[in-house]
């Protein structure tokens, strides 16, 4: 059998879910089914964090084409081999794609449609557009989580409930549970003027959508509590970032709201470990793999009540209304100020990330591809 996979993410410079979970596949795929042949399409040069490994069942095909790649040299090349399956890990697809072959492919989130006003305008119509295109040419979908498979069948209701398979995300264990040693976490935290145990954290995309400027004024309303604590807010400008950039210039506390840019993994690792805890409280998450790397970092975890928060948090994390700024300043302050609620959160977390493992999200997704 021949797969073929639309690998062109992964040459990509910005580092986010989507992207780490086809990384997390192409590590288990070559492996679980050595007699597989695996056709890998890409554009440029790979991101060396996010390489796929080699394996000899394993073709890569670099394709450099200057526009629309997806829709023209990508399709071509599918028509030259015209692999048995073709595996689509981002919710997007050619418009031309080989008659025998049978297309799977991976639907993260809806939030541009739940939440359109949180994304440019063109960027929202070429969402909508591939995903269209993603839902029309694949045989098979792949939901992240029951939340996600939810909203595919109330935005497209002529599509058969049978078509779609919930298949969850996993985590790095190995990499985010082992405990670093306080020196090395003090050593990466200087670099951010930060102290071991006096911040909140954030990771992921500064974009509308993770409604960061309510938890900056959730924030300055929390700190008047408690004047040590800092809010550190990893990760990258993304779309609209703007009012993020606005909230904590008018913060009166903004030389202790830092903004840290990209971070890699090492340093990521590090800002888990030193946290006093994690808060997540997006509007929309079609997963959610932050919560899992905070549990896995022994970190306790504040999470909005909302999309597939629950499903990934389970009753290991406090919950907040996400539209109350009033919620999330008076649960960062309890969770802030109460050691026996983050140690019984933290002992919840454990418990909670055996249900979740990358090993069993590639296993499950490579033998829904071969059916």
């Amino acid at each position: 059998m021949r797969i073929a996979i639309q690998a062109a993410d992964l040459d990509m410079e910005r580092i986010d879910g989507t992207r780490v979970y086809l990384k997390e596949m192409l590590k288990r795929f070559g492996k679980l089914s050595s007699q597989t042949e695996f056709i890998l399409y890409h554009r440029k040069e790979f991101n060396s964090a996010l390489a796929p490994p080699k394996s000899e069942n394993y073709i890569v095909k670099k394709r450099r084409f200057p526009l629309v790649w997806m829709q023209t040299r990508f399709a071509r090349e599918l028509f030259n081999d015209r692999p048995d399956k073709l595996f689509l890990p981002v919710q997007a697809a050619p418009f031309f794609i080989p008659s025998v072959t049978e297309v799977t492919a991976t639907i993260h989130d809806l939030a541009f449609k739940r939440y359109p006003e949180t994304f440019p305008k063109w960027d929202l119509w070429k969402l909508n557009f591939l995903l269209d295109l993603a839902v029309k040419r694949s045989q098979k979908l792949i939901a992240v989580s029951q939340s996600t498979k939810k909203d595919l069948l109330y935005f497209f209701p002529n599509l058969k409930e049978d078509k779609i398979k919930v298949i969850y995300h996993g985590f790095d264990g190995e990499f985010f549970g082992t405990k670093l040693a306080q020196s090395e976490i003090q050593g990466i935290l200087a670099n951010y003027k930060l102290q071991t145990a006096n911040y909140i954290l954030y990771v992921g995309a500064l974009q509308p959508r993770k409604n960061l400027t309510r938890l900056i004024e959730a924030f300055n309303v929390a700190k008047k509590k408690f004047p040590e604590m800092k809010l550190v807010l990893a990760g990258e400008a993304a779309w609209l970032s703007e009012t993020i950039f606005s909230a904590r210039e008018k913060s009166p506390y903004k030389n202790d709201i830092v903004l840290t840019g990209r971070v890699s993994f090492e340093e990521l690792r590090a800002l888990y470990q030193g946290a006093r805890l994690f808060a997540f409280p997006s509007l929309y998450e079609g997963f959610g793999l932050p919560v899992l790397e905070a549990f896995a970092s022994n970190v306790p975890v504040l999470l909005a009540d909302n999309s597939s928060l629950r499903e990934v948090g389970g009753d290991a994390a406090l919950y907040v209304d996400a539209l109350s700024v009033e919620d999330i300043a008076e649960k960062l302050a309890r969770l802030w100020n109460n050691g026996e609620l983050r140690e019984a959160l933290v002992a919840k977390g454990r418990e909670q990330l055996p249900k979740f493992s990358w090993d069993k999200c590639a296993k499950e997704t490579l033998e829904y591809i071969q059916q």
